[in-house]
């Protein structure tokens, strides 16, 4: 009988230890990009008008049209690299909950065009500034030319999706 009791209580204990491990690996995921617009931290993605692509803030990952499919990354393309994120306009697409944004590319594309900018926004959290060097010097941007790369991949896939072999 005792046995029994001893048997239970392990179990218990080791079902909810598995539960609380579950909480806590789940409050990580899907936080705002240091860059992304400040008011906003239940949206899945953002459209960024300038370079057509998008963000998905839950994965962490940009998704962009490239090699004539949709590509899913924790980083720009190399021709985006020097894009910078903070200036940038985001548009908060509060209206798709799924994994493709892009279907309404075509939509998004037409409504917010390169150039795009509506009501005036707040990033996040402030770019960090240095006292010794303005954003636009050369040794600043050596030092901080990833501000996209500000989030760590957190190893979601989409077997669907072309991804980036840079990861």
């Amino acid at each position: 009988m005792k046995t029994i009791k001893i048997a239970i209580l392990g179990l218990f204990l080791l079902i909810a230890n598995a539960t609380q491990a579950q909480v806590s690996l789940n409050i990580n995921i899907g936080t705002t990009p240091d860059w992304g617009p400040a008011g906003y931290t239940n949206t899945e993605y953002y459209y960024l008008p300038d370079i057509q692509s998008y963000y998905d803030v839950r994965a962490s990952q940009f998704i962009y049209f490239g090699g004539g499919t949709w590509v899913r990354s924790n980083r720009l393309p190399a021709h985006y690299r020097n894009y910078d994120l903070y200036n940038g306009y985001k548009v908060v697409l509060n209206d798709y909950h799924g994994r493709t944004p892009y279907v309404h590319y075509d939509k998004h594309k037409v409504r917010y065009h390169k150039g795009y900018y509506g009501a005036p926004q707040t990033c996040y959290k402030p770019r960090y500034e240095n006292k010794h060097f303005g954003y636009n010097n050369k040794h600043h941007q050596k030092n901080n030319n990833h501000n996209y790369d500000r989030h760590e991949n957190n190893s979601r896939h989409d077997r669907h999706y072309k991804h980036d072999r840079h990861n």
